[in-house]
């Protein structure tokens, strides 16, 4: 009852003392600030006006304009080149090449013709044949592709040069047989040279037009091109122009005014809270500082009254923490106390044992060994309940728990009052969590023995222990048939030394559950009571998860 006294009375003094000057500082930042006190806003006018917001949309805006103006030119460009390329590439050099073939296959023709004519064979009518093939082919091509004046002049006459020497040589000689052939090539040979001559020079006359306009298309290219590099250089420079200006403008109009502000912050935050926070820059900057200032001001206004009530509050703390010093002393020195009853019950037990074993049967041995045992129990006990007295207060090892292994121990301890009563016990299999062993056994044998305890004089105790996993967190439970816990008392029975029976009736202190709560929330999880379970009790609580579940179920 002694720490009881004591620690009431510092507790209540400490919450006190911490109010009174809670209050105050509340009186005095519900008190309005005088008028000279408030920062006064930094009057603005004309461009200064503008938000660092409006800075940016009207810069990025007149950025984005002058790049898309320099990105349509660009564009222009880049087709008018695409176009003069595919001029050159598909239609001025193609029809070069397409000139160039038709007069291969019209001298393979002649060649052909001037053969057959000379040895009447008909197989050197063959390449007169193939040459006639690519011959239509390359005039299609040079139909398609001739599109000037000039050049449809050009292919006009050789067509028409071609159609004479044709008509009057090829033609003729290709269709007649035997000496006919001869006689027919030697009598035309004169003018067969003539007109293959004039087709010739047609032919060349074409070519060296075509290739006249070949080499205009590729000054044009080379003209386009070099605009084009141009236009790309002046872009680069715009867009270098524009960034060096865009940086410029960041760095004047808002990095330097904000270092200038985290200059002025840092000053006060080292200490200087007198100095005087000024604002630069755009208009949203300059209400930064200035609320920065205000705050400044308020701030130190608000140290100013707390000086006094840091230094009560200080002087509590340390009446609180020697209070608690005191109180850990008193519980250990309890503890040893009631430690000293229980070894002289274990040593006297054990001087009986000694003496008079063999004059006593087994059953009166047993018992001497279940008061030597509970004796050595209630001694492990009082040492856990000691730790347990300074959880949260003193760092504690946790280490890997077996539950299974606990449940195992914690029914051994209870075996003779599950005996008495005849209780059926049955558990999930059980994880395996991180904690520490005694505080989590101890746990597990208040809220057993409570179940073993409170059962119905009507039925035999049945009590199961079940698990289960959800998410990061293992939900248990320790359900009973008992007489069970009403929904008005949930939230009671958890309260140290509360009572719900008399000592008569149930025998104990009150201090099990209030304990199991302890426990569970220095182990970081929940207890409760389930209101919906009947008949008897249904205690939940949750422990975090920290291994997977075991495979095996347990009855005792």
């Amino acid at each position: 009852m002694a720490p009881e006294s004591t620690s009431a009375p510092l507790v209540e003094s400490a919450e006190e003392s911490a109010e009174e000057p809670a209050a105050e500082i509340a009186e005095e930042t519900a008190a309005p600030r005088p008028a000279a006190d408030r920062p006064v806003p930094d009057p603005a006018t004309g461009w200064s006006r503008l938000t660092t917001r409006r800075w940016l949309q009207i810069g990025v805006g007149g950025a984005l304009a002058v790049l898309a103006v320099l990105g349509v030119f660009g564009v222009w460009v880049l087709s008018h080149e695409g176009t003069v390329t595919d001029q050159l590439v598909d239609r001025q050099s193609s029809a070069l090449i397409a000139s160039i073939r038709y007069e291969a296959a019209m001298l393979d023709q002649e060649t052909g013709i001037r053969g057959y004519g000379l040895s009447a064979r008909s197989d050197f009518l063959a390449p007169y044949n193939e040459g006639r093939t690519r011959e239509a082919a390359a005039m299609r091509a040079l139909r398609t592709l001739s599109v000037g004046p000039r050049e449809r002049a050009d292919l006009a006459l050789v067509t028409q040069r071609a159609g004479i020497w044709r008509a009057r040589i090829a033609g003729p000689i290709a269709t007649a047989k035997g000496d006919a052939v001869t006689h027919l090539a030697n009598e035309r040979a004169g003018e067969g040279k003539t007109e293959f001559d004039a087709l010739r020079s047609a032919m060349a006359t074409q070519q060296r037009h075509l290739a006249q306009e070949r080499a205009a298309g590729r000054a044009d290219l080379r003209r386009v091109q070099t605009e084009r590099d141009a236009v790309f250089i002046g872009i680069a420079v715009v867009i270098l122009v524009i960034a060096v200006l865009v940086f410029v403008g960041l760095r004047r109009g808002i990095t330097a005014p904000l270092e200038r502000l985290a200059a002025d912050t840092g000053q006060v935050a080292d200490g200087d809270f007198g100095h005087v926070i000024t604002g630069h820059g755009p208009a949203d900057l300059r209400r930064l500082a200035t609320g920065v200032e205000a705050m400044r001001q308020r701030l130190t206004e608000e140290l100013a009254f707390s000086g006094d009530a840091r230094d009560r509050l200080a002087d509590q703390a340390e009446d609180l923490r020697r209070s608690n010093a005191e109180l850990e002393q008193f519980a250990y020195v309890a503890s040893h106390d009631l430690q000293e009853p229980l070894r002289k019950v274990a040593s006297f037990s054990q001087m009986l044992r000694r003496r008079y074993s063999e004059q006593l049967d087994e059953r009166a041995n047993q018992y001497i060994d279940f008061a030597i045992e509970g004796a050595n129990r209630m001694q492990a006990l009082i040492n856990d309940l000691l730790r347990f007295s300074r959880v949260g207060r003193v760092q504690e090892d946790r280490v890997d728990v077996d539950l299974e292994e606990v449940y195992a121990t914690t029914v051994d301890t209870l075996s003779i009052t599950i005996e008495e009563a005849g209780a059926r016990l049955s558990h999930d299999p059980l994880p395996t969590v991180t904690g520490d062993p005694g505080q989590l056994g101890l746990l597990l044998q208040n809220l057993l023995s409570n179940a073993v305890k409170f059962h119905s004089p009507d039925r035999a105790p049945e009590i199961r222990v079940s698990a289960e996993r959800h998410e990061d967190m293992w939900h248990l439970a320790v359900t009973d048939n008992g007489i069970g816990i009403g929904p008005e008392y949930a939230e009671r029975v958890f309260v140290i030394f509360q009572r719900l029976h008399t000592r008569d009736a149930y025998p104990g202190t009150g201090i099990g559950l209030a304990v199991c709560k302890k426990i569970v929330e220095f182990h970081g999880g929940t207890i409760g009571v389930d209101p919906a379970h009947e008949p008897g009790a249904r205690i939940t609580f949750t422990l975090p998860a920290q291994a997977s579940e075991p495979e095996t179920t347990g009855e005792t």
